[in-house]
């Protein structure tokens, strides 16, 4: 099912012990192109991942993934940042999943206002520029990660002319093969078991770069965001295999 170079020892890479409830984060808010920015990692990194969260924007989940990206290599640490693109507004978690007409409408509604993808994917080059001339001082490369719909957004920002040299996405929403064709860098995919089988298996088909897709059947879109159940010691399992599958990735392509 990979199609990736071969990683590294897995000396380096490590995932932190997981906190399953009360989360306190380790980073701190910035703002970035007039977004609440969480940022998180060493000063002294090098190297940078940009984080565009799922639909229900930050949790305790998402930002302790943040932190577990920023710190696990102990060869490579990372600054990584996840800026607010829903700026306050996220969905309610309340809504998923869409199983009335209610809960679909609301959805359908939040995808085709704050979730567009065109509203969303000028703002990426845009938030990259304003970390270098600040937070993101001295960092020469750049990967970036979307969980849920952000998925979308990454796979849309590493096309032809883009700034990032790595992506991964997370129990990637509207998966379209289509798109496959004109990703540029190496990219790490991780779905669940609420995904399409059929749309990601053509979507793998049709990479042309190095690539790792990595199955969790047992799990929840979005088990490694807002939904992730980490008092479930199953869930918390696979959250860290998750993670630990990202930190390899990236210290192999970034």
């Amino acid at each position: 099912m990979s199609k990736i170079s071969p990683l590294h020892s897995n000396a380096c890479c490590t995932v932190p012990p997981v906190v399953s409830k009360g989360y306190k984060e380790k980073g701190e808010w910035i703002t970035v192109d007039g977004m609440k920015t969480y940022v998180t990692g060493p000063a002294d990194a090098k190297k940078a991942i940009l984080v565009v969260y799922d639909i229900f924007g930050f949790f305790h989940q998402t930002l302790q993934g943040a932190d577990i990206m920023a710190y696990g290599d102990h060869e490579q640490p990372y600054k990584v940042f996840m800026p607010d693109f829903f700026e306050g507004s996220p969905a309610d978690i309340s809504w998923y999943p869409p199983d009335n007409e209610e809960k679909g409408k609301k959805l359908g509604e939040f995808f085709q206002t704050l979730a567009a993808p065109p509203k969303t994917l000028p703002r990426i080059p845009k938030v990259v520029e304003e970390l270098k001339g600040g937070a993101a001082k001295g960092i020469s490369d750049w990967g970036i990660v979307g969980y849920c719909w952000g998925a979308k957004i990454i796979k849309l920002s590493s096309m032809e002319g883009t700034v990032f040299k790595a992506a991964a996405g997370v129990h990637p929403a509207m998966v379209d093969p289509a798109d496959a064709e004109k990703i540029t860098i190496p990219l790490v995919v991780l779905p669940s078991m609420d995904e399409d089988k059929d749309a990601i298996a053509k979507f793998e088909q049709n990479l042309k770069v190095p690539h790792s897709v990595e199955w969790f059947p047992d799990q929840v879109h979005g088990f490694m965001a807002a939904r992730s159940d980490l008092e479930d010691p199953k869930v918390k399992k696979e959250y860290e295999r998750g993670y630990k599958h990202l930190l390899d990735f990236f210290h192999a392509h970034l």
